[in-house]
């Protein structure tokens, strides 16, 4: 995920990206994930909170449902944690 933010591939910052880098990035999206959800949905859904009142909850789950996560054992779900994805 963090090549694909960064615009390069896995070996090109497998070749190029220090270790404290590395430990400096996974704190950063720690703090400021990059995915979907904090990039697009979550803001979208402020936007319209804001032009209508609905619940920002309500809003996010439609724009980004959770339904996936039932077809996943807890190791999955683990292991999605462990990788940053969830």
């Amino acid at each position: 995920m963090l090549a694909l933010a960064l615009g390069k591939t896995v070996g090109e910052l497998k070749r190029t990206m220090t270790q404290r880098e590395f430990r400096d990035w996974i704190a950063f999206y720690r703090a400021n994930p990059f995915d979907d959800l904090h990039r697009y949905h979550r803001p979208a859904a402020l936007v319209a909170q804001s032009m209508s009142g609905t619940n920002v909850q309500g809003l996010i789950d439609w724009l980004h449902p959770p339904q996936w996560q039932d077809d996943l054992s807890q190791a999955d779900i683990n292991t999605l944690r462990a990788l940053g994805i969830k």
